[in-house]
């Protein structure tokens, strides 16, 4: 379960983060042609970002020490699944300028989900 949250997180991290990855370059066309493959199921990813890491959330609440991977997992659900929960849309459609604002905070969130995930996949649990 541990390693579906990871990868629900790099995944994740990765449709968050694609407004400033693809002005990597060498790379950014090659993830965001990935991206819009797996643009589609986004709410998937976000359901199950939500559910390991509300599990996480919870086994960790008991033990009495929350790790930051479900806190970043939940958060990544979230912002997957928003437009399904509430019919408005968080994530816009990439443009050609430099993403700002609310574009810019969550592209930047989706670098450290990612780095969150890989790290995760490294630390024993």
């Amino acid at each position: 379960m541990a390693f579906v949250l990871d990868l629900a997180n790099i995944l994740g991290g990765l449709l968050l983060a694609i407004p400033l990855l693809r002005r990597l370059p060498n790379v950014g066309g090659g993830l965001e042609r990935f991206t819009d493959r797996v643009a589609r199921w986004s709410w998937l990813i976000g359901i199950i970002a939500l559910i390991a890491g509300g599990f996480f959330f919870i086994v960790h609440l008991v033990d009495g020490h929350i790790w930051h991977f479900e806190v970043v997992g939940i958060a990544v659900g979230v912002l997957l699944t928003w437009e399904k929960f509430t019919g408005r849309r968080i994530l816009e459609a990439p443009g050609p300028t430099e993403p700002a604002g609310r574009a810019l905070i969550i592209a930047i969130f989706g670098v450290i989900a990612i780095l969150v995930g890989i790290e995760g996949l490294f630390t024993p649990n």
